[in-house]
């Protein structure tokens, strides 16, 4: 079963500590046993295994992953022949750009997300909009602003370059030749016409190509996973009843006794990937270039209505697969603004911040939510901390001990 994978990692975890996975000596840190254990569930050794994804049959097959490998790098996958996947999620910089927003042909209204761990959460997206993988890849594939494709050009280029490689994995091609050069439900007007101008029978042909292109895209993205830190040495030595001095500084240590406690960081940064994967209104403030944007309460409605969800024709999951889509919720104020919780691994080399990249530097973000404004729309979760300009510091000091070693 696909479904609730947030709750299985939960459940995973939660019968580890029960079993007494994290047996502890007395080792002078100044840990009580109840904080051990929570730093000791955020190492990125408590990750479980990924868990099948129903909706993609090909997600473990070595030749999607191959084939999505060589389609995430391909700039002919755009209107100008100049944009790929990975035009915004660089391999060398955590698979996302460092800019406030991601620009393919032209600018979106959102900061590009990192992909590595994706795979764990059950949406996809700021506001989660997709609730897969690969449902996820097809968005920016059509966005006029992002590779500006269209549906019956992307079938043809799978015909001229990848036809062995695609019949390998979903089996022979449709024939192309007598579609029409650009034609696609979500783009130009007059691309829109044209495929309306097509027989019902050509439309599913053509989306199931595209869907087929993205679950070979996520077949390559889903063992893209982070690295392990320093902390992730500390919290191990902890679960093993190690002394884990030297591995932190004592300002990084005073940082993690504030993510945990005071600063309240891990009620939403928690398990190994130190995210959720739910949607919280923090009271980022908008931006006033771009249009208004409702975050959750707007991905909600569009991910029940995308034709390429979990329950929809060109998944391959049963309707017992897709706990999460049949049961999400879907409306209540709380999802007004409301985004999903980025993770933190990495999180230093990864400005600026937030939805649109309102916060340049993490001192920036530490002291939004130190401050709690009052939410534009909606209602902000957060309560005013009353941090000292050292606990700021530390918590700075701590986050940075999060990157790769």
């Amino acid at each position: 079963m696909r479904g609730l994978k947030l709750l299985s990692m939960v459940a995973a975890l939660a019968a580890a500590l029960g079993a007494g996975a994290f047996a502890f000596s007395s080792t002078g840190d100044g840990w009580t046993a109840q904080e051990r254990n929570q730093i000791a569930s955020l190492s990125l050794k408590t990750l479980p295994a990924l868990a099948p994804d129903p909706s993609n049959p090909v997600a473990e097959d070595p030749r999607a992953a191959t084939l999505g490998e060589a389609l995430f790098f391909d700039t002919r996958l755009s209107g100008n022949g100049k944009v790929a996947c990975s035009s915004c999620h660089l391999p060398e910089r955590q698979f996302q750009d460092g800019t406030p927003l991601g620009k393919g042909l032209g600018q979106t209204a959102r900061r590009t997300m990192p992909i590595a761990g994706t795979a764990h959460s059950p949406w996809l997206f700021w506001d989660g909009r997709a609730d897969s993988q690969w449902a996820q890849a097809l968005g920016p594939l059509e966005s006029a602003v992002e590779h500006g494709a269209d549906r019956t050009s992307l079938a043809r280029l799978m015909v001229a370059n990848y036809r062995d490689a695609y019949a390998e994995l979903f089996g022979p091609l449709p024939a192309v030749d007598e579609l029409p050069a650009q034609a696609s439900p979500l783009g130009s007007p007059a691309q829109i016409s044209a495929w309306d101008g097509m027989t019902d029978a050509d439309r599913t042909a053509v989306n199931r190509v595209f869907a087929n292109i993205g679950k070979a895209i996520a077949a390559y993205e889903r063992h893209i996973m982070p690295s392990a830190s320093r902390f992730d040495r500390y919290a191990d030595a902890l679960a093993t009843g190690k002394s884990p001095h030297g591995i932190l500084t004592p300002d990084e240590t005073d940082g993690l006794r504030l993510f945990i406690g005071k600063g309240n960081c891990v009620n939403c940064h928690n398990g190994p990937l130190l995210t959720d994967f739910h949607f919280h209104n923090t009271g980022v403030p908008s931006r006033a270039d771009l249009p208004a944007d409702s975050g959750r309460a707007q991905g909600a409605q569009k991910v029940a209505l995308d034709p390429f969800n979990c329950l929809g024709q060109f998944s391959d999951a049963a309707p017992s697969d897709c706990a999460e889509l049949k049961y999400m919720q879907a409306e209540g104020e709380e999802l007004l603004r409301a985004y999903k919780t980025p993770s933190l691994r990495e999180v230093a080399k990864r400005s600026p911040y937030m939805h649109a990249g309102q916060f340049g530097s993490l001192r920036q973000v530490i002291a939004h939510y130190d401050a709690a404004p009052h939410a534009e729309a909606g209602h902000s979760e957060l309560q005013p901390l009353g941090l000292t300009d050292k606990e700021r510091e530390s918590l700075v000091a701590f986050l940075q001990s999060l990157d790769q070693e």
